[in-house]
């Protein structure tokens, strides 16, 4: 594999990768950076004689493990954008957040800390700019939501249909347009190939993209306009009341029912909620959301620092945690076990569990034939091992502290507590069907969830009333 770096003046030896690659196909992120990025990454690959034949959606937990192969040993170039998550078949890999992994044995990287991906391809490695900047703006502000800064209200941001105001400034109405080609682009992200026909057919603009949105809406027969906004009017009211509110500070199980096309929006609790300092959801699938009000101009209010607010949540349960091992057999049994998972999958393999988790891991025997024969396995699909196989991959574990620890993250007004859906899992997978039972308790894991949603709330309002 060849192994360039990126640099922020562009890609070095941009011209011997297109002698040595004359396609690219492209993996991203599914929302509106990792759709705008892939589009200028495209742009700029193609000015330099590079075809990119094609792209792929790539997301934390569900689908990032089953998208397709690609070794890079042949004609066609993998680039990887806006994606904490790296792995060693990309030659080129490009982010924006605090920290990556799984990037270290390729060198062919480029991270560098910003309000949006797309603003480092478009502006800083770009010799020229891609995306316009007005546009830039407003990807950067939907993606850290900084909503309060240019006074823009939850309303505009659940916004489904632009109308020109020939009375706002034309930065308003960029803006305002803008965040209807999100809310499109987020109504449809789980459509089969909707995101990945809107990076080859785009053009970098937002008027383009939402333009395309719009048409592939038409072609493919995909809810409409007004209903997307009836859908989205009754999720609003049945949400009301939903959340406990407490001390200005959103308490949620659960997103409730989201399966009517454009009725979830992540920021509704605040629309039904605007005065509230924070929100605190968890979800039942093994995961903790701590954010403040991005509405709010006093988002960073009363000094309280919801990172650091997580880790001394953890550290609560640091003990017991360190002493729960989770065998290597049910991460990977866990990470393929989703429904776009094939035989062109790259798989969890065993430098994916190095990577994310360093080498914290226990085994039961030493030496290096051993993990050469784990590493062999783990190249397989989980459900192609046999029994015998599988044995091999139970002996090795890691403890659920460090795979909490390596799933979170987040910093002052965004956070995130993860990995726990490790923790409620047995060894094999379970045989039948699951069905949901109302009548039954809660199973372990979601119990813990729970517990440390309550811990968390209890913390933050402490901070609250100290400061």
């Amino acid at each position: 594999m060849m192994k360039k770096l990126i640099k922020e003046s562009g890609i070095r030896d941009i011209k011997d990768l297109s002698k040595r690659y004359p396609k690219a196909e492209i993996y991203f992120h599914q929302d509106l950076d990792g759709v705008t990025t892939a589009i200028a990454m495209k742009n700029y690959l193609e000015q330099h004689g590079i075809s990119v034949v094609g792209s792929h959606v790539i997301q934390y937990g569900d689908k990032e493990f089953s998208v397709k192969k690609n070794d890079a040993t042949g004609d066609v170039m993998p680039v990887l954008v806006d994606f904490a998550h790296g792995k060693p078949m990309f030659v080129i890999h490009t982010d924006h957040h605090d920290r990556q992994a799984g990037a270290e044995d390729t060198k062919s990287t480029s991270f560098r800390q910003s309000r949006s991906n797309v603003e480092t391809i478009s502006q800083v490695v770009s010799p020229k700019e891609i995306f316009p900047d007005k546009d830039v703006l407003l990807i950067s502000t939907v993606d850290s939501a900084n909503f309060a800064k240019y006074d823009i209200s939850p309303e505009q941001v659940m916004n489904y249909l632009f109308k020109f105001d020939k009375d706002s400034s034309l930065l308003k109405n960029k803006m305002s347009m803008g965040m209807v080609a999100n809310k499109l682009l987020l109504a449809f992200k789980n459509k089969p190939g909707f995101l990945e026909t809107l990076v080859m057919n785009s053009t970098p603009s937002l008027l383009n993209i939402l333009v395309n949105i719009r048409s592939i809406m038409k072609e493919k027969g995909y809810a409409d306009i007004p209903e997307l906004q009836k859908h989205q009017k009754d999720y609003v009211e049945k949400m009301k009341g939903y959340p406990e509110v407490s001390n200005n500070i959103i308490v949620q199980y659960g997103g409730g029912s989201m399966v009517k096309p454009g009725s979830y929006d992540r920021y509704t609790p605040f629309k039904n909620n605007p005065e509230a300092d924070f929100l605190v959801i968890a979800w039942p699938m093994g995961l903790l959301q701590a954010s403040c009000n991005p509405f709010k101009k006093d988002r960073e209010l009363k000094g309280v620092n919801l990172g650091d607010i997580a880790q001394e949540v953890l550290v609560k349960w640091e003990g017991q945690l360190k002493q729960r091992e989770i065998p290597l057999s049910t991460i990977k049994w866990v990470s393929e076990d989703v429904k776009d998972f094939g035989p062109q999958s790259v798989g969890f393999t065993f430098k994916d569990f190095v990577a994310l988790y360093g080498k914290n891991y226990k085994r039961k025997e030493d030496g290096k034939e051993e993990l050469i024969n784990i590493g062999n396995l783990m190249e397989k699909p989980f459900n192609q091992l046999t029994e015998e196989e599988i044995e091999v991959l139970d002996e090795v574990t890691i403890n659920a502290w460090d795979i909490i620890q390596a799933n979170s993250g987040g910093h002052k007004c965004i956070t995130n507590i993860s990995g726990l859906m490790y923790l409620g899992r047995g060894k094999r997978p379970p045989q039948g069907k699951y069905k949901y039972d109302p009548n039954k308790d809660d199973s372990p894991s979601v119990k813990f969830l729970k517990m440390l949603q309550k811990e968390f709330v209890r913390i933050l309002q402490e901070k609250i009333s100290q400061s």
